[in-house]
């Protein structure tokens, strides 16, 4: 399930709980253009059904961003219950971006 968040209460709200994979993006950003197939491909797959893909652009929901000192994009943080397990920056293959989930 991909989720576009708007504001930090959703963030809060959606990331929560479970296995969450949080897209820090922006809409000028050509890396995040690129990652955002391979994120919707990674969510039609079904490969992870109970993962929840989080899209949150950096411009909009900025205090998000700031919380989690993003300063390039894209960036990709796993969290689990709540919790922030690992993080990644820049584009992903799917290949890679499975990868970055499992391990």
């Amino acid at each position: 399930m991909i989720i576009e968040i708007n504001n930090s209460s959703e963030f809060e709200k959606y990331s929560a709980a479970g296995d969450v994979l949080v897209d820090f993006n922006a809409t000028w950003c050509g890396p995040c253009k690129m990652l955002s197939p391979i994120l919707e491909q990674l969510d039609k797959e079904g490969s992870y059904p109970n993962l929840k893909i989080l899209k949150v652009d950096v411009d909009r929901v900025g205090e998000v961003a700031a919380r989690y000192g993003i300063q390039f994009i894209p960036a990709l943080f796993y969290f689990k219950d709540g919790q922030l397990i690992k993080k990644a920056q820049g584009y992903h293959t799917l290949a890679a971006l499975k990868n970055f989930i499992e391990k």
